[in-house]
């Protein structure tokens, strides 16, 4: 079966599994309702892509790069804007086998999406979609920076869930 057959067929049944607090802090992200549409619609794309079956819970602010800097330096100590930030709430071995699995939270920066979205040539939609598959992945137990071969890893498996997607 390939990527796409079967990421369409779990996010079917995983539609209504995923439960997603959102929280918008910018005020041009407020009044635009198609994001949460996007960013819910990507996130059941990569559980769905790592056979994750089960109810589910994540937690989505769409921030200011204000709020992502200070963020960025409490948790990371790293004094600078980023695009996204994760923050599992469990090791992908540690996770519980049996009720909601509530995997963590995901903050992305905005203004960073759209700059990123209009370097990359793509729209602010397509990047805000990859940013939650990467963060989706990462609150999976995945992580690109721990060596070449999982950033490889973590690469190819974000590629094909926004290739699914279909998102420009």
């Amino acid at each position: 079966m390939r990527v796409g057959q079967k990421i369409k067929l779990l996010t079917m049944r995983l539609f209504c599994m995923l439960k997603m607090d959102y929280t918008v802090e910018c005020p041009e992200a407020k009044e635009d309702k198609l994001l949460k549409k996007i960013i819910y619609r990507s996130a059941l794309a990569a559980l769905a892509s790592e056979n994750i079956c089960r109810r589910c819970y994540i937690s989505v602010t769409i921030c200011t790069p204000a709020h992502i800097r200070e963020l960025n330096l409490a948790y990371r100590e790293k004094d600078s804007e980023t695009d996204v930030l994760s923050f599992p709430l469990w090791e992908a071995d540690e996770r519980p086998a049996r009720g909601v699995l509530e995997l963590g939270d995901i903050v992305i920066s905005l203004d960073r999406a759209k700059e990123q979205g209009q370097e990359l040539g793509h729209s602010l939609y397509r990047e805000v979609a990859f940013l939650t598959v990467h963060s989706t992945l990462h609150l999976l137990g995945y992580d690109h920076e721990r060596s070449p071969e999982e950033d490889e890893d973590m690469c190819s498996r974000q590629s094909a869930v926004v290739t699914y997607l279909h998102i420009d």
